[in-house]
C-alpha cells in the first residue's frame, strides 16, 4: 500500500495516529486536509533497538498530539 492509501485506510478505520520513519512523509503526501495526527520517528536506523528508546517520548507525544497535527520524535 502506498503512504495516501496507508493514511486514508487509517483515517477510514478511526485511527487517531500514524506512526512513520518515512522523514520525506510531508513533502510527498498533501497532510493540509488529514484528520489524523503524523508522527515522525527519526532514529539512526529503522531497527527495533535503535527506535526502542524513542517509545517514552514517542508515547508521551501520543497523549498530546491533537488531529491533523504533524510532529518529530528524534533520538
Amino acid at each position: 500500500m502506498s503512504n495516501g492509501e496507508l493514511l486514508k485506510a487509517a483515517e477510514a478505520a478511526n485511527f487517531d495516529v500514524f506512526l512513520t520513519v518515512d522523514q520525506g512523509i510531508e513533502y510527498q503526501q498533501n497532510l493540509t486536509s488529514r484528520k489524523i495526527a503524523i508522527l515522525i520517528l527519526r532514529a539512526k536506523s529503522n531497527r527495533l533497538k535503535d527506535l526502542l528508546p524513542l517509545a517514552p517520548a514517542c508515547l508521551a507525544r501520543i497523549a498530546s498530539i491533537q488531529p491533523g497535527q504533524i510532529a518529530r520524535i528524534e533520538s
